[in-house]
């Protein structure tokens, strides 16, 4: 397969054929660099999942990994959080930030699974998404973490960053971008290439202090800003 070059090409003149190239080379590379990879929150049923997704808002898996354990031992059930009060569950995810707005999404989104799912997570995007505080992000985490379906692709602030960057995207918004790499990959690579891609950010494709220099995919990026 033909390289695109990182110095002459740019995403918007990328034909569709060099852009689903430049995907399949990426996907490779990042599958032999990360062969297994994982969700970096812990969770033990598809509930805690969610709730340790909305938390990780704008907040870090580290801390939310730290948060969970004492929460989780406290209430674990989505009738727990239903019934505990918002003060109590403010004080088990505070050191989350935007605790307030978090506690509220979460006890309103467990009382929405006991009145209307049977005390179950959803597995749907539509009825995932008409819970409080769930976007697409949210319930792709969800959906591909928890019950292993790919309707949609992850993207978080790493994958809209490196999507553009790469030059599997163009696009500025998660919504797009999310259809652009919907295209690019089959459903059954999805979940993987997402985890890949938020690894790859941690690691090497750092926000203020990229390390291009040393990124596995320096031959293949077409480092756009």
């Amino acid at each position: 397969m033909a390289k695109v070059s990182p110095k002459s090409s740019n995403v918007k003149t990328l034909s569709a054929k060099k852009r689903q190239e430049l995907a399949n080379a990426v996907a490779k590379k990042l599958a032999t660099i990360y062969p297994m990879p994982s969700c970096a929150l812990i969770y033990h049923s598809p509930f805690q999942l969610l709730v340790a997704t909305i938390l990780s808002a704008q907040c870090t898996d580290k801390r939310v990994n730290e948060v969970t354990p004492v929460l989780f031992e406290r209430l674990s059930q989505p009738r727990d959080f239903a019934n505990a009060s918002l003060e109590t569950i403010e004080n088990l995810i505070k050191t989350c930030g935007f605790f307030h707005s978090k506690a509220l999404h979460i006890k309103e989104a467990s009382q929405m699974i006991v009145d209307s799912f049977d005390g179950k997570v959803p597995q749907t995007m539509e009825e995932l998404v008409s819970l409080p505080g769930v976007g697409r992000k949210t319930a792709n985490c969800v959906l591909g973490n928890a019950f292993g379906i790919a309707e949609g692709f992850v993207v978080d602030t790493h994958v809209i960053r490196l999507s553009r960057k790469i030059g599997l995207s163009e696009e500025k918004t998660p919504e797009k971008i999310e259809k652009d790499l919907i295209k690019l990959f089959p459903e059954e690579e999805r979940v993987d290439v997402s985890h890949r891609l938020i690894l790859l950010g941690r690691q090497y494709c750092i926000a203020r202090r990229p390390k291009c220099g040393d990124c596995p995919l320096a031959q293949t990026c077409l480092k756009r800003d």
